[in-house]
């Protein structure tokens, strides 16, 4: 209720009457009197006026000076079908990841998002961990109930790279890389990092998480991290807002997913996928399992491979799995 009347008097950006609001969500004027007071509490500043009704008071500036991180913020701001239309807000959690999990098996719906202010068990790829304070950059997972084969579930990773990138984009005008398969990269270093996990019966696919951190407010990183992580605030030159960008992932998400899910590829997106890559055109080197290798990237296929140019001419298939992609003179 809260982020439905939110959202409403944001788009009115006029009064409301406390009669409209009744009307529009079917409740009673104690439970929109309620909800409005729940809002204030959470910080917004909403006038009150008799027999003109409601104003929601979006200050000049007011980015830069507060702001407001909650469940009802955040989802008075999204404009999607599924993607993160249930919100679960957290102010503090271990992993996004492990509560989203937990979710899933509690019968949690498609598109459903897991959001937290700050996580004290914040896990990465091969089990690396990080801090995750509060008030500083966005944690989340989304739940997927997928349809098709597990086999393709690897390429979901891309896709929210993909959509990441393009949400950057949008909310901050950044030219946006993603360093192949999952890193978010601006200016030659890492702003987000992905992770994917999935949970599987037989050949069905019971669920897919995947986790995102994507480094908001200036903060001191950890002296192996401090040369190849950076935050928007920072080279934007201005304060992000959390949830705007939040809304604004779930939006490219929701429509690169389901040009994925149409597809069954990730044909719709390799174009656009590949202008983003800074691998791409670059010496790289391949740590796999097998053995260590270099050569040139060329961009993805379908299938979202890294398809490596070696010095005979060969082209090498690269699949994500336990394998990373280095740069020879630094992290891209």
């Amino acid at each position: 209720m809260k982020a439905k009347i939110l959202a409403l008097l944001r788009e009115r950006k006029t009064y409301v009457s406390g009669q409209q609001l009744c009307e529009q969500f079917g409740v009673s004027r104690t439970a929109v009197w309620k909800a409005i007071e729940q809002l204030r509490e959470d910080g917004h500043k909403i006038d009150a006026v008799p027999r003109k009704g409601y104003l929601l008071v979006e200050e000049p500036g007011t980015d830069l000076t507060r702001e407001i991180y909650t469940q009802s913020e955040i989802s008075s701001r999204m404009q999607t079908s599924w993607a993160g239309k249930k919100v679960y807000f957290y102010e503090s959690i271990g992993s996004t990841n492990v509560q989203a999990r937990q979710l899933a098996e509690e019968g949690a719906s498609h598109g459903a998002l897991i959001v937290t202010d700050m996580q004290t068990a914040g896990r990465g790829r091969r089990g690396r961990s990080w801090s995750s304070p509060a008030g500083i950059n966005i944690y989340f997972t989304l739940l997927l109930r997928p349809g098709f084969h597990p086999s393709k579930a690897s390429m979901l990773t891309l896709v929210m790279a993909h959509a990441v990138a393009e949400a950057i984009e949008e909310e901050t005008g950044l030219t946006v890389g993603i360093k192949w398969p999952n890193d978010i990269v601006i200016q030659g270093k890492k702003v987000c990092g992905i992770l994917t996990e999935m949970s599987v019966e037989q050949d069905d696919i019971r669920h897919v998480v995947i986790g995102a951190g994507i480094n908001v407010r200036r903060q001191d990183f950890a002296p192996e991290l401090a040369e190849k992580a950076v935050c928007l605030d920072e080279v934007c030159g201005r304060r992000v807002n959390r949830c705007r960008l939040l809304a604004a992932v779930m939006k490219a998400f929701e429509r690169d997913y389901e040009a994925f899910e149409a597809a069954g590829s990730l044909e719709p997106l390799r174009a656009s996928y590949d202008e983003r890559l800074v691998n791409r055109g670059r010496e790289v080197c391949v740590l796999d399992p097998a053995g260590e290798y270099r050569g040139v990237a060329k961009g993805i296929t379908d299938m979202g491979e890294l398809l490596v140019e070696l010095s005979d001419g060969t082209v090498q298939k690269v699949f994500a799995g336990e394998v990373s992609v280095r740069g020879i003179y630094g992290y891209v």
